[in-house]
């Protein structure tokens, strides 16, 4: 009996650390889209709930770490809970630094307040729900060992990347064009920058799914990297 109920609670520890993962990826997905509108309609009240929200996943990162190593220093897990753990402890620091990133998103937002001109580019809109998608996708494919689910993502930072620089190459050449453009094109390049990376780090979470899912450390391969992409 004693042994039942150990198992009856170390599932339930495991159930609850992917409740508070789920959690905190929800949180980051909503920030992502505030940081955008925020960026896109130079929304302010939008800004600051992004700042807000941020506090909180950084508490999320601190409970999930702490959760995980007492998992860890309780159950001694083994194999596959092993590698679930310790890539939720890998997936958790990802996670709060897409936050950050759509904190710094919000930061480029507040710098184009005061312009009296800005440069529109339906690109960064198309972009941030790219990435919304590849989180929550990358998330999902953890919790659900979807291995089909975690290469899609894969895929999917291509064609982020792909946008970024043909984002980069048009607001240049508008620059170019047009001088008085220049101060808020930096920072629509600055932007489609931010949720580059932030494709980056769901894509980490991608790989990590991989490795638990099959054991295959694709990180730095060509397996996990799904061709070059053109220097701006």
């Amino acid at each position: 009996m004693t042994e039942k109920h150990t198992d009856r609670e170390y599932e339930k520890e495991l159930t609850t650390l992917r409740e508070r993962l789920l959690l905190m990826a929800g949180r980051v997905e909503q920030m992502i889209a505030q940081a955008v509108k925020a960026f896109v309609e130079r929304d302010m009240d939008t800004a600051r709930q992004v700042v807000s929200s941020d506090r909180l996943v950084d508490r999320d990162e601190v409970e999930i770490d702490r959760h995980c190593l007492v998992i860890l220093a309780k159950r001694q897990p083994m194999a596959s809970d092993l590698r679930f753990i310790t890539i939720a402890l890998k997936m958790v620091t990802d996670l709060e630094r897409i936050g950050d990133l759509a904190v710094n998103l919000c930061e480029r937002a507040v710098d184009l307040s005061g312009a009296a001109q800005v440069l529109r580019a339906d690109s960064i809109a198309a972009m941030g729900r790219m990435v919304e998608e590849m989180v929550r996708d990358s998330i999902d494919a953890f919790v659900e060992g979807d291995i089909g689910k975690a290469r899609a993502v894969l895929a999917r930072d291509r064609e982020v990347d792909l946008l970024y620089h043909a984002t980069f190459r048009e607001v240049l050449a508008r620059m170019r064009a047009e001088e008085s453009l220049v101060e808020t094109g930096i920072h629509v390049q600055s932007a489609a920058k931010l949720l580059e990376r932030m494709g980056d780090h769901a894509t980490n979470v991608a790989e990590q799914v991989v490795y638990m899912v099959e054991g295959r450390d694709i990180r730095h391969s060509s397996d996990g990297a799904l061709g070059s992409i053109p220097a701006t």
